[in-house]
C-alpha cells in the first residue's frame, strides 16, 4: 500500500489540518504497518503558480527550445503526477481559506491535472484516468458551515476537492472535518474530538 501525504497549511504546529493528516496517516499505518508513505509539504516547498510561460510547457507540452527553468518546472510537474499516480491512497490537508483551499494546494492541483495522464478529453467530454485510488481530505474550518444554506453557497473547499478528484476519475473520497476551530477553545476541542472519532472509523483495506 502506497500513501501520499499532502499538507498545505502554512501554520506549522498551529495547523489543525496538519494535526488531522498526521492522525489519519498514523491510523492507516497502525492498521497496515507495511504502508509506504511519501510526504509532500506544499507550504514548505510550494509549486509555482502557472504563468503563461509555464502553461505552454507543463500543460500544453510545447517542448521545443526549453530553458533551464522550463526544464526544471516540467520535471517537477512530472514528479508530482508520478507521486499522485503511484499512491493507492492520498491524504490531503485542506484548511478552508476564504471559502476555498490554500493557494499552495491549488498550485499542486494545477500540476496534477494533466491531460493524457490523469484525464483525457473525448468527443463526449472529459474522462478521468486516475480512478481506483482513495482520497481522504482533512478539512479544517474556522467557522461552522456543514449542512447549512451558507455552505451550499460558499463552499469552494470540500466541494471543489470532490469535483477535482471526480474529474480525474476518483470517486472514493472521504472527508474528515473539524469545524469551528476559531470559535474558542471549547468548540475547537469538541471539533477535534469529533474528527478523531471519524478517523477511528476509517475503513483501512489491509492486504491478506
Amino acid at each position: 500500500m502506497n500513501l501520499l501525504h499532502i499538507d498545505s497549511s502554512p501554520l506549522g504546529t498551529a495547523s489543525v489540518s496538519r494535526q488531522l493528516t498526521a492522525e489519519i496517516v498514523r491510523a492507516w499505518r497502525d492498521a497496515d504497518p507495511g504502508t509506504k508513505v511519501v510526504y509532500r509539504d506544499l507550504a514548505a516547498a510550494p509549486p509555482d503558480h502557472l504563468t503563461g510561460e509555464l502553461m505552454q510547457v507543463v500543460k500544453f507540452r510545447n517542448l521545443e527550445h526549453l530553458n533551464q527553468r522550463q526544464r526544471d518546472e516540467l520535471a517537477l510537474t512530472d514528479a508530482l503526477v508520478d507521486e499522485f499516480l503511484a499512491a493507492d491512497v492520498v491524504v490531503i490537508g485542506a484548511p478552508m481559506y476564504n471559502f476555498s483551499v490554500p493557494t499552495q494546494l491549488k498550485a499542486w492541483i494545477d500540476r496534477i491535472c494533466q491531460a493524457g495522464r490523469t484525464f483525457r478529453y473525448t468527443e463526449t467530454g472529459p474522462v478521468g484516468l486516475a480512478g481506483g485510488r482513495k482520497v481522504i481530505v482533512a478539512s479544517a474550518r474556522g467557522g461552522r458551515y456543514a449542512g447549512t444554506p451558507m455552505e451550499t453557497a460558499i463552499d469552494h473547499q470540500e466541494a471543489y476537492l470532490r469535483a477535482v478528484m471526480g474529474f480525474v476519475g476518483i470517486t472514493d473520497v472521504s472527508v474528515i472535518r473539524a469545524e469551528g476551530v476559531a470559535m474558542g477553545p471549547e468548540v475547537r476541542a469538541k471539533a477535534l474530538e469529533a474528527a478523531g472519532r471519524d478517523i477511528e472509523r476509517l475503513a483501512v483495506p489491509v492486504p491478506a
